[in-house]
């Protein structure tokens, strides 16, 4: 506690500053407690787990280095790594050229703007559900709209889900959908550009695309570059479509790893390997993100 001192005025300014302090703790105490208990904790067991052998209900045995260097030779993991990573260059672009596009158009003044952002957010908090996802699943079935159409236009024997090359096609699309968080924050920052910068180009005889690409874009690209390690975080954790539309297959061609993490721990069992799975995961995702703040510098444009 810090010293009491007496103002001229005879007011004790030390009790005082113990008081708010003293408030501000009891405020943060939750989030703390809650960060401490259901982050800190479980990442630090996961890391203890990683070097064991632990099943759910029993106690962990001790085995260094194992689990790591198993899944150095474990063909499904590493599978599970290159398509994981080809939904995240294909999906994660697509959404966030989406969002932008829509935070464009929804920008500009209509009666209904509101609304119409309203229905373009709505997929964004029912899309990562369990009924949208068997939703999206039958409409990419065998005897779904989506491929009977694709068969009446001639072609014969079209099946998302039993094609290997396919497959990964409605996960991407139903990933896209859910633009609307991006879309959001894209249409926030076009508020924030100054309306002098268009009528200065568009004197000097600049069209709508020459404005958008040499104005919109680079004063956007702070937005751009959080929406992107946002999505790419998502991406990399995508689960619950992979799990309820394919459930890994055909053949391991949509088997993310997060779906193999949960696999692996709970279906066979193998917690501490999955746990050194999680880990990986954690660690490649920290490298991409790295790379790309670093690189964030020759793309990235702040007014100040």
């Amino acid at each position: 506690m810090q010293a009491t001192r007496r103002k001229p005025g005879g007011r004790l300014q030390g009790s005082f500053l113990y008081r708010d302090n003293t408030v501000g703790y009891v405020f943060a105490a939750p989030f703390i407690i809650s960060f401490l208990a259901l982050t800190m904790v479980p990442m630090g067991l996961s890391l203890y787990y990683s070097f064991c052998t632990y099943k759910i209900a029993a106690d962990p045995v001790w085995i260094g280095l194992k689990n790591y260097a198993d899944l150095m030779r474990d063909a499904t993991f590493g599978n599970s790594l290159l398509v994981t990573i080809q939904y995240v260059v294909i999906g994660v672009p697509l959404k966030l050229i989406f969002a932008l596009l829509i935070a464009v158009l929804l920008t500009k003044p209509t009666r209904a703007q509101g609304l119409y952002r309203a229905v373009y957010y709505i997929p964004s908090l029912i899309g990562g559900s369990v009924a949208v996802a068997l939703v999206w699943k039958q409409l990419f079935g065998s005897r779904g709209p989506i491929v009977t159409l694709i068969k009446a236009l001639g072609v014969k024997g079209f099946n998302f889900f039993g094609s290997t090359t396919w497959a990964f096609v409605p996960l991407v699309l139903c990933n896209a959908w859910q633009f609307g968080s991006s879309m959001l924050i894209f249409a926030s920052g076009l508020k924030q550009i100054s309306k002098e910068y268009y009528e200065a180009a568009e004197i000097d005889g600049a069209n709508a695309v020459k404005r958008f690409f040499r104005i919109t874009l680079p004063i956007l690209s702070p937005i751009i570059l959080f929406n992107l390690i946002m999505q790419l975080i998502s991406g990399f954790m995508t689960f619950t479509q992979a799990q309820i539309i394919t459930d890994g297959g055909p053949n391991y061609a949509t088997n993310y790893i997060a779906l193999n993490i949960f696999k692996e721990g709970f279906a066979y069992q193998h917690m501490g390997y999955a746990c050194a799975q999680s880990w990986i995961m954690l660690l490649i995702m920290a490298a991409v993100t790295g790379i790309i703040f670093k690189t964030s510098s020759s793309w990235t444009f702040y007014e100040s």
